[in-house]
């Protein structure tokens, strides 16, 4: 299931950087939009509005820009926060996956006993490209008996693909590049 809606407001907030993180790559900065009370308030807003009758018990936010939104909707919606780290971040004991990169390997983590099994799951990030880590993310909640809900995104590339690396998952993106 796709829903999006046009947000020019949101999409005129967002700065592109040419060659970032290296040549080639238009850099989607959101860090304007986040300067902006008004504009963030309105990302938070409508994507709560979006899961309000969802049930979401636990958010899940990739690091780091997920925790942003993450934390956020997670207060809106006053469901719990997990947060998905990069490997060796994590305190306690977790449970990893591991995704492909251009040239090599990733790995992400989260928390073994965060979702005290089947918790309704939503997974939030603030890009969709690839697909890969929210790949990686929806497999450490299955692997322990999270029930994803959906994964949302305030920007999606889609000239990416990323949603065939998430085929069996409700994927929600505000803005569409």
């Amino acid at each position: 299931m796709t829903e999006t809606k046009t947000h020019p407001d949101l999409i005129s907030a967002i700065r592109d950087v040419p060659d970032f993180p290296k040549k080639g790559i238009l850099f989607k900065d959101i860090t304007p939009l986040l300067t902006q009370g008004d504009l963030f308030r309105k990302v938070i807003d409508v994507l709560a509005a979006h899961y309000q009758d969802k049930k979401i018990e636990k958010i899940v936010g990739i690091e780091s820009r997920g925790f942003i939104f993450g934390s956020a909707l997670a207060y809106k919606l006053g469901a719990g926060l997990v947060p998905v780290r990069k490997k060796g971040k994590l305190p306690y004991k977790t449970v990893s996956a591991s995704y492909q990169l251009e040239y090599g390997t990733d790995t992400l983590e989260m928390h073994a006993d965060a979702l005290s099994g089947c918790a309704r799951v939503l997974i939030v990030d603030d890009l969709l490209a690839t697909g890969g880590t929210a790949k990686a993310t929806a497999e450490l909640v299955e692997k322990v008996g999270g029930k994803i809900v959906s994964c949302a995104f305030l920007i999606e590339l889609l000239f990416l693909k990323g949603r065939d690396n998430l085929k069996n998952y409700n994927i929600h993106s505000l803005i569409q590049y």
